[in-house]
């Protein structure tokens, strides 16, 4: 009978720990379940991307710098004259037509012509608008990305959370069940009941907390993704290896997202005092009039060119010269400034990821199994007959270190979010 008992007691541990290596392997790898089904980190970041309306108001911005672009150094629209030459305003012959034979109607047109480098400061300005648009939507869409992937690594580690904590619940109801049963047949105290119960009631509470979490964790994305979200893939990325090198990331700090926009305006300042330059040449105009006379005089036709003078350059134009310069320089130093805030971020992120890739390692390697065999080892001791105490200790500290490999996996998936989206994909190995 003895032996029965042992071989029994022996086979539901072997049950558990196994259960328990399963509920490991799914709980502390980030690496994906073969066959999983579900929103991947990918496909989340990819219908941001399509669903996010800030992106469509840069990509409306790109269309009107292009628009702009199109008509940038094109020649201003003619102009149409009308008037009346030397018409008498006092005298007997006062607002009369005939008497004098200078007095005539005139039409004309004259075309303002700014001078060819102007022009074509214009449109390379124009140009360099559009390359900002197009920086900023990039930088815009970089930043979707990152934000979609942040939601989406706290609610699949707030369901790995869940899921570790259901299955110790099962254990928990079960010890619980055996002490209610040993208190009905007289061999356990109501104080161990009591204290079986709790250690199933603050599980609970543990699942309440996570499942909010959880539940807070898919607003955030719903605002990314919209209301329609599918349940999320196990098939996270593998966040133990960078997708982009460290050594890549600090070569490519010009086309980091927040540097784009600030690299285009530093351009567009250039063009900007390229322009103010062209403004000390002359520009000149063109124009053509018809004069119609009365009474069987000769009509007239006049025809002239003017010149502009930029004769006093030094209050006028150098001083616009000057201003661009000046914004010239506050973007080259706002730029510098993006960068090294960027390689510090950089080096921060690296640095947070590289420390919770170990924590989660010293918790896959050592803590969890661990925390696992001593809860295992005194649940079997408890039902061979040993004091409920060490099962509680053994189940609340099992507890903790799966919380808290909880948190590490989330931190380590997003520090690996803030390093993977930081280059467009274009720019990506």
């Amino acid at each position: 009978m003895m032996l029965s008992m042992r071989f029994s007691l022996a086979a539901r541990a072997i049950a558990r720990a196994a259960s328990a290596c399963a509920l490991c392997l799914l709980f502390a790898s980030p690496a994906a379940v073969a066959g999983s089904s579900g929103l991947t980190l990918h496909d989340a970041t990819r219908l941001a991307v399509a669903r996010a309306p800030m992106l469509d108001a840069r990509n409306a911005g790109v269309s009107a710098a292009r628009e702009e672009a199109a008509r940038a150094g094109a020649l201003p629209d003619p102009m149409l004259m009308l008037g009346i030459d030397n018409l008498p305003v006092t005298g007997p012959d006062a607002f009369e037509f005939g008497p004098d034979e200078m007095t005539m109607k005139r039409v004309g047109v004259r075309q303002e012509v700014p001078a060819r480098a102007k022009r074509e400061a214009q449109r390379t300005l124009a140009a360099r608008k559009v390359d900002e648009a197009r920086a900023l939507s990039a930088a815009t869409e970089l930043e979707v990305q990152r934000a979609t992937g942040q939601a989406w690594v706290d609610v699949w580690a707030a369901q790995q959370e869940l899921d570790a904590l259901r299955a110790l619940r099962e254990q928990a109801v079960s010890a619980a069940e055996l002490t209610k049963a040993r208190l009905g047949g007289g061999t356990e105290t109501a104080g161990d009941a009591l204290a079986t119960a709790s250690a199933v009631l603050e599980v609970d509470n543990r699942i309440e907390a996570a499942r909010a979490t959880r539940e807070s964790a898919q607003a955030t994305l719903a605002r990314w993704l919209g209301d329609d979200i599918a349940d999320l893939s196990t098939d996270a990325p593998d966040f133990g290896f960078l997708r982009i090198p460290e050594a890549r990331l600090l070569a490519s700090i010009d086309r980091l997202g927040p540097l784009l926009p600030a690299t285009a305006q530093v351009r567009a300042a250039e063009a900007s005092i390229e322009l103010a330059r062209a403004e000390k040449k002359s520009d000149w105009s063109v124009g053509a009039s018809y004069g119609q006379r009365e009474r069987g005089r000769s009509d007239m036709l006049m025809v002239e060119i003017g010149f502009g003078l930029p004769l006093f350059t030094r209050n006028r134009q150098d001083r616009g010269v000057a201003a661009r310069e000046a914004d010239h320089q506050a973007a080259v130093a706002t730029r510098e400034d993006l960068r090294r805030e960027a390689i510090a971020r950089i080096r921060s992120e690296l640095a947070r990821w590289q420390g919770f890739k170990r924590q989660v390692a010293l918790h896959e390697d050592s803590l969890l199994p661990l925390a696992r065999d001593r809860s295992a080892a005194a649940l079997a001791a408890y039902e061979a007959g040993g004091a409920v105490q060490s099962w509680l200790d053994a189940q609340r500290a099992e507890l903790e270190v799966h919380l808290s490999h909880a948190e590490r996996l989330g931190e380590l998936g997003r520090a690996w979010v803030a390093l993977a989206y930081l280059i467009p994909t274009e720019a990506r190995p």
